[in-house]
């Protein structure tokens, strides 16, 4: 990543329970927050669309798919 924007929105949603739930409710809203590119936007919807992102009770991002599809 080296994007300083898109690093600062990943620390926000791991290091921020209240961030990630924003985030998760309406992404837009926290993306507008950082200046990200229209690239950076994209992919950060698309990798949450298709992953999804689930709250924990230890504030870790955790996907909701299976690990084992990156291995084809």
């Amino acid at each position: 990543m080296k994007s300083q924007a898109l690093q600062e929105l990943v620390k926000e949603i791991f290091g921020d329970e209240g961030i990630k739930t924003q985030f998760m409710a309406n992404p837009d809203v926290i993306l507008s927050k950082f200046a990200l590119t229209e690239m950076e936007k994209r992919a950060v919807l698309t990798t949450h669309t298709k992953l999804g992102l689930m709250t924990s009770n230890s504030g870790q991002l955790q996907m909701k798919d299976d690990p084992y599809i990156w291995w084809d």
